[in-house]
This record gives structure tokens, C-alpha cells and sequence, in this order.
């Protein structure tokens, strides 16, 4: 038996229920309960796949859209992170700039589209500004959350060091957050996915989400769970890619 906290253990334990889910979808779908047009078969989804991928279609489709989410996800992030910092250090800027970012925060990801498609056009651009928005506002709200309640005595202590502002924030403040400004990194990807979705509805004819409305429109509905397995596979991969940054992180600000 495998320890737990093993590397191997984690693996497998990390497999055990999507092979569950598996299996229990492949019984639903054998003994015909749902019909075979509201729930394909796994045999169904993966001949769609293999058929797509001899096409080309599915990972162009894929590369694009991890393309526009990794672009949009950085933007979008460093904006966070700026806003984060000005208005969690701030007393007087959190006052002035809290509630309007607060508002914008509430619009709906799909009342941007119309607005981003009369001002940007239908190209690449708003697409990515589209998922910029996602992304901001998880960070944004993790950070300027986590400076405020950064322990006063480390504050007091780089102060007495001689600190300048920059250096006490980027000695003292960022690394004493490091937690939450992760934890604020995986709330915006993953929120950079769901805006990927509604980014791609501007006039898209390639991408994930493009692969979703087109499945949806022709009945393919064997295509369209092939596209949300895809674009749970894609998160949580570049999911992993925060876990990377995570460990570099707290190895030079720790």
C-alpha cells in the first residue's frame, strides 16, 4: 500500500474519482437510462476527439484558447496586483477608489461583450482585455484584503530599520502575503477561464469556446463535452503552472 503523502499516493489519489465519474458514466450511458443524444458515451467523446485531432482542429482550438487565457491572465494579474497594493496600502485611496472598482467588479462577464465589440472591434483585442477584467478583480481583491491586515510589527520593525516605502514593501509587506496573493492568482486563472467562454462569443471561429457554442448549435453534443473535458484538463495544468510560481515565490521571498 502506497503512504499517504507519497508522491505516488498523490497521484493516484488525484485520479481515483475522475476514474469514478468515468465508469459511472460509461454505466449510465451503456444501459441506455439517458438517451445517447443528451448523454454521449465516452467511446462517443473520444471518437470525436480522435477525429478532431487527425483534423488539426483540436489543438489549434486548444492553443489558442490557453494562448488568449495565459495573455489575458497577465494583464489582468499585474493590474490586480497594482490596484491590490495602491489601495491595500492607502487609507485615503481605498476611501477614493473602493467602491467604483468595487461596482465595476459586479457587471457581468457577458455585459462587457457588447461594449468591447462596438469599441475594439471583433479581432483579438477585446478577447484578451475581456479576460484581463476575469482575471483583475481575484487579485486585486486578495491583495489590497491582505495588506491591510499585514502585522503592524513587522511594518513598525522595517520602519525602524530605516526602510524606504519600496523597500518595506517589497521586503517586508509582498512577502508577508505571498499566501493570499496566490491564493488570489488561482481565483483570477480560473476566472480567466470562465471568461474565455463569453470572450469567445465575440465573433470567434477557433477556440474552446467557439468548439462550445458551435457544439451547442449543431447538436453535437459529443463535441461539447469533449470541450469542457478539454477546458478542465487546460486549468488545471496551467493551474499547476501557479503551484510553480508558488514554490519560487516562498523560495526568494519566504
Amino acid at each position: 500500500m502506497l503512504p499517504a503523502g507519497s508522491r505516488a499516493w498523490i497521484v493516484t489519489g488525484g485520479l481515483l474519482v475522475p476514474v469514478i465519474l468515468v465508469v459511472v458514466w460509461f454505466t449510465i450511458s451503456a444501459s441506455g437510462l439517458v438517451p445517447l443524444y443528451r448523454l454521449p458515451s465516452p467511446q462517443m467523446v473520444w471518437d470525436a476527439a480522435i477525429d478532431m485531432v487527425q483534423r488539426g482542429l483540436l489543438q489549434q482550438y486548444a492553443a489558442i484558447s490557453t494562448q488568449r487565457v495565459l495573455f489575458g491572465f497577465g494583464i489582468g494579474a499585474a493590474i490586480g496586483i497594482t490596484l491590490g497594493t495602491i489601495v491595500g496600502l492607502s487609507r485615503q485611496l481605498s476611501i477614493l477608489l473602493a467602491p467604483t472598482i468595487g461596482a465595476i467588479r459586479a457587471v457581468p462577464s457577458l455585459a462587457w461583450v457588447p461594449l468591447l465589440g462596438i469599441y475594439l472591434g471583433i479581432g483579438e483585442v477585446p478577447k484578451i482585455v475581456l479576460i484581463a477584467i476575469g482575471a483583475a478583480f481575484p487579485v486585486y481583491t486578495t491583495v489590497a484584503g491582505a495588506l491591510r491586515h499585514v502585522d503592524r510589527n513587522l511594518v513598525e520593525m522595517g520602519r525602524a530599520f530605516g526602510l524606504s516605502r519600496f523597500s518595506l514593501l517589497t521586503t517586508v509587506q509582498l512577502p508577508a502575503v505571498i499566501p493570499s496573493v496566490v491564493s488570489g492568482l488561482r481565483l483570477a486563472l480560473a476566472q480567466s477561464w470562465l471568461f474565455l467562454v463569453a470572450a469567445e462569443l465575440l465573433a470567434s471561429s477557433m477556440g474552446l469556446g467557439f468548439l462550445l457554442i458551435d457544439s451547442q448549435n449543431n447538436g453535437r453534443v459529443d463535441r461539447l463535452f469533449l470541450a469542457i473535458i478539454c477546458l478542465a484538463i487546460l486549468g488545471k495544468l496551467t493551474d499547476g503552472l501557479i503551484g510553480l510560481l508558488e514554490r519560487w515565490l516562498l523560495k526568494h521571498w519566504g
